[in-house]
């Protein structure tokens, strides 16, 4: 084959916008398509009685080095904020806080005094804590066999309590996992602590979007793609996809789901492969390229995926999911003096003051993000409300006399993989048995868990995947400008 190769990008999240950038930069002709009528996937924006709402709440830490290239690469690395040093306030009910907040020496010393001063846990369980975290600095993030035991139960046999469990180890365990640590996978906290906390000083300040990941992702990375001279078809969903000769009927779509403007089929358009290649069966027609990247979640691959692509589709499946519940209060004023905070002893875990984003003027929006929340998920708005608004009075002082101007309750139902005992050896590498055919997600196997920097590792992983693929088979684009590549 000859000419510039054609590559389909299925999926407009993270992991999408950064393999069809760098494919791009990499001199490839590049259609990304993606079912909604906006990119970032799960990382986007909605609107609600004239506010903007996030789809979640998203964080990252200064190790966070591909989501941060990738936030320079679309031209929005000012656009967020990042703390000078790690600096987390811990509230309980009744007033009590606690700082943590990391001082200048190098690690691990950079969290001593924080621990030692961390109130919510006598001095002879925050020494337990000081020796939890040098076990954990000793193991590595790497080794497979940490992926068949959880942290809570390695931690319990290396002398943490209840207590720390549930003061300290899952203020952070259940918010970067999405698992209470009795649940989720050693070797996912393993890289969690070590490159997040424990082995760089400055490797764990957080930042934050100071606009709407709306904002921040989808406009911003359609802009980006636009001007690499990538296609992009919103609204497109993919119905399946097949190998461009003697191609199947691709399955046909799940019942109920919505497919608006579809039409029959018609020929493959233009500058698609020729034997090899790949059809991808969307709304208004296919679309042929040399490559397809699949950067949907795990759960729609199975659907579209042909026979033969992965040795055991099971496997897709048995990764399960874990929900996120967010639920979002204005107050008619501030209540909370901070960014955000941590909470223990609560229902609340991490609350967020989204006020400028949102566009509010008058008052506070908070956003508490509910992890690990299968207890929640499904229960009425009005229960959960009877519940969290009492809870945030009990660690807000100052929401015990505001009044509540708007309440509801959003659901991320496959928020992520279910990230427990064994997910790590049920995660899928960017490259199937079928060449040319390669996946992307934060679902795959990035070594790190599912966040917005394994999304954009796993975009560049298909970006190799897919040059690989076409040099073998003498297609490799003329590698044009770096242009700042998230690839």
């Amino acid at each position: 084959m000859t000419g510039v190769p054609h590559v389909v990008v299925v999926g407009g999240g993270l992991a999408g916008i950064t393999a069809a950038l760098g494919l791009a930069d990499a001199g490839a002709q590049v259609t990304l398509v993606e079912r909604r009528p906006r990119l970032g996937g799960a990382t986007s924006s909605f609107q609600r009685a004239g506010l903007t709402i996030d789809t979640g709440q998203h964080v990252f830490l200064r190790c966070c080095s591909d989501y941060l290239g990738l936030l320079q690469r679309l031209g929005v690395q000012d656009r967020v904020h990042l703390q000078d040093r790690l600096d987390v306030t811990v509230l309980a009910p009744g007033g009590a806080r606690a700082r943590l907040r990391r001082n200048l020496l190098p690690a691990p010393a950079h969290l001593s005094a924080a621990v030692a001063g961390y109130r919510h846990l006598t001095p002879a369980e925050r020494a337990r804590v000081v020796r939890g975290a040098l076990v954990l600095r000793s193991l590595d993030p790497d080794d497979r066999s940490l992926d068949t035991r959880t942290v809570g139960e390695f931690l319990g046999t290396h002398g943490q309590t209840a207590a720390t469990l549930d003061a300290f180890w899952d203020v952070f365990v259940t918010a970067a996992l999405n698992l209470p640590s009795r649940q989720a996978s050693l070797q996912l906290a393993a890289r969690v602590f070590r490159t997040g906390l424990l082995d760089t000083a400055n490797a764990g300040d957080i930042g934050w979007p100071a606009v709407p990941l709306g904002e921040l992702h989808g406009e911003a990375g359609q802009r980006a793609l636009e001007a690499a001279g990538v296609a992009v078809r919103t609204r497109v969903a993919v119905r399946g996809i097949a190998p461009d000769a003697g191609s199947p009927e691709p399955r046909s779509p799940e019942p109920g789901r919505s497919e608006p403007g579809r039409s029959e089929p018609r020929s493959p358009e233009p500058g698609g492969p020729g034997p090899g290649g790949w059809v991808v069966h969307a709304d208004g027609g296919p679309v042929a390229g040399d490559a397809v990247v699949l950067a949907v979640p795990a759960g729609d691959v199975a659907e579209l995926l042909p026979s033969g692509a992965i040795p055991v589709p099971e496997r897709l499946s048995a990764l399960g999911t874990s929900p996120i519940v967010n639920v979002h209060v204005v107050y008619d004023r501030p209540v909370l003096p901070l960014p955000f905070v941590a909470a223990i002893r609560s229902p609340v875990q991490w609350v967020f003051d989204r006020t400028r984003p949102s566009g509010l003027t008058e008052g506070q929006y908070l956003a508490v993000s509910l992890s690990a929340a299968d207890d929640w998920v499904d229960r009425p708005t009005e229960e959960v409300r009877s519940v969290f608004l009492p809870a945030l009075a009990a660690v807000l002082p100052r929401a015990r006399s505001a009044r509540v101007q708007e309440f509801f309750v959003t659901r991320e139902r496959r928020a992520t993989f279910r990230q427990g005992v064994g997910s790590n050896a049920l995660r899928l590498g960017a490259s199937t048995a079928l060449p040319g055919l390669v996946l992307a997600g934060a679902w795959t196997d990035t070594g790190w868990p599912d966040t917005m920097e394994s999304a954009v590792r796993s975009g560049r992983s298909a970006v190799r995947a897919v040059l690989d693929h076409l040099t073998r088979t003498r297609t490799a684009p003329a590698r044009g400008p770096a242009r700042g590549s998230a690839a």
